[in-house]
């Protein structure tokens, strides 16, 4: 969704035209609670023309990424095989324990994240979850401290706007 009516709050080539009165009303729509209960927060900016002229060499290419997400899957299936959890995205609390353990560095990280953030303890979960999936992703058995710090990422946009 837009940040306002007119889709350009917090646009750094546009300047918006709603009133504050207008983007408060617009932005309190999507409540906190049901934010929290999306996974992924994604602020995209707009395309630069300049950049889709540039070349694209180092771009990942849909081919490369389907195997890296069919394997992802793969490891999860294997994974949860002995259990009802299809996928890293419906671990239950008690799931999460043994399935998302974190060294010192990544239990200090989320800590810091949860409490400089106000983060619930829903937002918690799901950073603990899509943590478990950039890990897989990246064929990775553990938990690492750059995983958290992706998906910490992924829960900034409640906290920039509502």
């Amino acid at each position: 969704m837009y940040a306002c009516p007119c889709g350009f709050f917090g646009d750094p080539l546009k300047e918006c035209t709603c009133s504050q009165r207008s983007i408060d009303n617009y932005l309190s729509k999507v409540s906190g609670p049901i934010l929290d209960r999306i996974d992924l927060h994604v602020e995209v900016k707009p395309v630069k023309y300049s950049d889709l002229e540039k070349d694209n060499k180092d771009v990942e290419t849909s081919k490369k990424i389907r195997k890296r997400v069919n394997s992802a899957r793969s490891i999860q299936i294997k994974r949860y095989q002995c259990q009802t959890v299809f996928s890293n995205s419906e671990l239950d609390s008690k799931d999460i324990e043994t399935h998302c353990k974190l060294d010192t560095n990544s239990k200090n990280l989320l800590e810091q994240a949860f409490n400089n953030l106000g983060l619930s303890a829903r937002a918690y979960n799901k950073i603990l979850k899509v943590s478990r999936t950039i890990a897989d992703l990246e064929q990775s058995k553990d938990i690492k401290d750059i995983h958290i710090a992706e998906a910490i990422q992924y829960r900034s946009l409640d906290r920039k706007y509502w």
